[in-house]
């Protein structure tokens, strides 16, 4: 359950193609370019500096929107300005508008789910050594803070949130391969456990769960759409690295697909598991590539509903990776 008293931040990010925008579940109304609110320019910070970081207040009624633009080749594009977008939130226009970045500097909580099932005991070393190689070039010890959970038939929290990196390193390091595999279970519990509210400061975060498996799940007690609601109220992406390196997609691979497309991820797919790497690196070019909005939706109740988010780009041929939206808090 998500626990909100006088903060509300919502990190979002999930991948719709800016020409494919019109396809949306449920199709919405044409939404004019953003416009910035008179009283508070775009560019400037809702909660100003503090340590010489960028930092906003969310209050219950704002949200805090992140997302990515990438051209056709997945360059990340981030010379864009306010009015490139168009949005709308619960098929409605922002209310108001507080900031907008072109790069958000906001502190990681990452957490590594590692599938240390038998089905991929071939493959967990490559994951062991692609996943020390993420946290030593991504995890800033200043700032950000992750934690290393295993799972086959149960998940196994081998090392809580930190920014040691020694500590993460180790934690990987204890993984052991075998057993069953409950991938929704393991997703829905460091989810609910770790993220939900274990991660949730005063300052809004950006927060991530980096899944490595091969999506196929035979022991798991929640089903699947159960896992993607519970990652969507706790408000984090889902990166996924399938470790299917066989030349046809097999269902685990759209199993991991459809996590993080509903949660504002984006699954890697490599080619050889020497490439498990790359996957890796990637995610941690998007975390550092994003742009930031905070704004105040139009009519906006704290009644714990699903708010859709429809977010596109002026300028079709990029692509935009925003979550396709988030739950209200409850009002207390």
């Amino acid at each position: 359950m998500m626990k909100h008293n006088r903060k509300f931040a919502c990190a979002l990010t999930v991948g719709l193609l800016c020409a494919a925008a019109s396809q949306a579940q449920d199709p919405a109304p044409a939404a004019a370019p953003i416009q910035a609110s008179a009283q508070q320019p775009a560019q400037a910070p809702a909660a100003g500096q503090s340590n010489g970081e960028y930092t906003i207040g969310v209050a219950v009624n704002e949200v805090y929107l992140i997302f990515t633009v990438t051209d056709s080749k997945g360059h990340f594009i981030k010379d864009l300005q306010l009015n490139d977008f168009a949005l709308l939130d619960d098929q409605k226009a922002p209310a108001q508008v507080f900031s907008f970045q072109q790069q958000t500097n906001l502190p990681l909580r990452v957490g590594l789910l590692i599938d240390s099932s038998t089905s991929i005991r071939q493959r967990f070393e490559f994951e062991q050594q692609a996943a020390t190689e993420f946290i030593l070039q991504t995890i800033k010890p200043k700032s950000d803070k992750a934690f290393v959970m295993g799972f086959d038939v149960t998940p196994d929290l081998k090392q809580d949130w930190t920014n040691n990196l020694d500590l993460l390193n180790s934690g990987i390091n204890a993984l052991r391969p075998g057993g069953g595999t409950a991938l929704y279970d393991a997703v829905y519990t460091a989810c609910r456990d770790k993220l939900a509210d274990s991660a949730r400061g005063q300052e809004p975060t950006r927060k991530a769960l980096v899944l490595v498996s091969d999506g196929n799940d035979n022991q798991s007690r929640v089903y699947l759409d159960e896992a993607i609601k519970m990652c969507q109220r706790a408000e984090t992406i889902v990166y996924a690295i399938s470790t299917n390196t066989s030349p046809s997609r097999e269902r685990g691979d759209d199993v991991l697909k459809k996590i993080s497309d509903a949660t504002g991820g984006i699954t890697f797919f490599p080619q050889r598991l020497e490439d498990i790497s790359n996957g890796f690196h990637d995610i941690g070019d998007e975390l550092r590539s994003q742009y930031a909005l905070a704004y105040r939706p139009a009519d906006f109740k704290a009644d714990g509903s699903f708010r859709p988010i429809y977010l596109y780009c002026n300028q079709r041929r990029y692509t935009v990776r925003v979550s396709k939206g988030y739950f209200a808090p409850k009002a207390r």
